[in-house]
Order: C-alpha cells, then structure tokens, then sequence
C-alpha cells in the first residue's frame, strides 16, 4: 500500500477506502461473502476525473472551444487511455479479484484498469478532498496531457476513417456490436468495423460509441488497406492457380 500511495501522491487517513477501490466485484461472487467492491467508488471517481481533466484543459487549452475540449476530455477518459495510465503505475497487480476473473486476465483487462483507475479517484477525493484529488489527477495524467503538445487534437476517428476509405471505394465503412459483458450500470461493449467484406479492426468501451469510435481508431493505425477485398480475391486465386500449375 505504501508504494501505490506514494505513486499516487497520496497517503491515506483511511487505507480501507484504497481496499475498496482495489477490489473487483467478482472476489465477492467467488467468495460469496458480502463485502464492498470499487463499483460505487468508480461511479463517484468517473465524476472527479471528469472534472479535474475538464479544470485542466480548460487552464492549458486558452483558445480551445468547447466542442474541441469534450473531444480532448473524452480521449483522455476513454476506457484505452485510463487503462494506459493504470499500467504505467502496476495498478492491475495491486487488484484483489476471484481467481476465475483472473486466471482469464482480468488483472490486464482494459474495462478493469479503467474502472479500478476511476474508483481510486473517488477514494482519493474522499479521503483527502478535492485538492488531493487534483495533485494525483495532475501526477498521473501529466504525460498524457502534454501528449497532446501544444494544442489539443481534433480527432474523430470514425470521420477519419471513412474518408481515408472513400479515396480506394465509394464503400462506407460499417459497425458492429459482437459483445457486451456486465452489469447495467457498468456495461463493456466490443464493436468490429468492417468495410468491404473483411475486418478492419475491433475496440472495447463502456458505451457502444466508444467501443466503435476505438475500433475506428484500431484500423486508422493500420492504415489503408493496400487492395479492396475484390482485388484481394482476384489475387488470392490467381496466385493459387500459378502455384498448382507450377
């Protein structure tokens, strides 16, 4: 506890608040025994990050508008960004969780760093108000923050990746949900963008648009595919054809 506190810049008057936001829900499913998990702290912490990132663009960012801020807040809350900086400390080794979650690698699941990652903001706020919340807001999300360089980025990625495929095809890209996991209130959504008959690439988030905005992202970071799946076809069988002739 003592390591986690002093990465977090923080020193708890009250450790069982950090108990609680390390522990996932599926200790108590396993165990059987009713004891508080990070759900209600993760809720509370969702808000505080909000805020905090919100005061901090917004002192960074003079001559960003709003529209431009939301986008920027939102990268930087995204279940893959809050993840990111869960690694970056080692928080999914300091979880307590059922055997069964981990053993399927729930200490390196997106939707868990994340969520385990807002529930130490609410324990932080808690604990130590306001301004405790804001120093380990701003110790943790510096890197993050100055990423973005001297202006926050315009991205939307779904934008982007429809016109990069409309320079090869007419074919707009297509989104899909494959699966969803959880409980109402904290639900983890996987979505796939395909485009010409093939996937282009996939994206989790605890929302149906984020999950598709990042499996946008996923395929604008594998570029522009090199062939239409037609042309990939026509490949594939004349090269096949070559090889049993040969």
């Amino acid at each position: 506890m003592e390591h986690l506190e002093s990465v977090l810049g923080h020193s708890f008057r009250d450790r069982s608040l950090l108990t609680e936001a390390l522990t996932h829900a599926s200790l108590g499913y396993e165990t059987q025994r009713t004891q508080p998990d990070n759900q209600r702290l993760e809720f509370l912490g969702d808000a505080v990050l909000q805020l905090l990132l919100s005061e901090i663009l917004f002192d960074r960012y003079k001559d960003a508008d709003e529209g431009l801020l939301t986008k920027t807040r939102a990268q930087l809350v995204s279940t893959k960004a809050l993840a990111k900086v869960a690694r970056g400390i080692q928080l999914g080794g300091f979880l307590l969780m059922g055997r069964g979650e981990e053993s399927h690698g729930g200490r390196e699941r997106d939707s868990s760093l994340a969520d385990a990652l807002e529930a130490v903001a609410g324990a932080v706020f808690i604990d130590g108000g306001m301004e405790a919340a804001r120093h380990m807001a701003k110790r943790l999300f510096t890197a993050e923050i100055e990423s973005l360089g001297a202006s926050p980025v315009d991205q939307n990625p779904k934008g982007q990746l429809q016109e990069m495929l409309q320079a090869i095809s007419p074919q707009s890209p297509s989104y899909r949900i494959i699966h969803e996991s959880g409980p109402d209130h904290a639900k983890s959504f996987v979505a796939i963008v395909q485009w010409d008959g093939r996937e282009l690439g996939r994206g989790h988030g605890r929302s149906k648009k984020e999950a598709e905005v990042e499996a946008a992202r996923v395929a604008l970071e594998a570029g522009p595919p090199t062939e239409s799946a037609a042309d990939y076809t026509t490949t594939r069988i004349s090269n096949t054809t070559c090889e049993n002739v040969g």
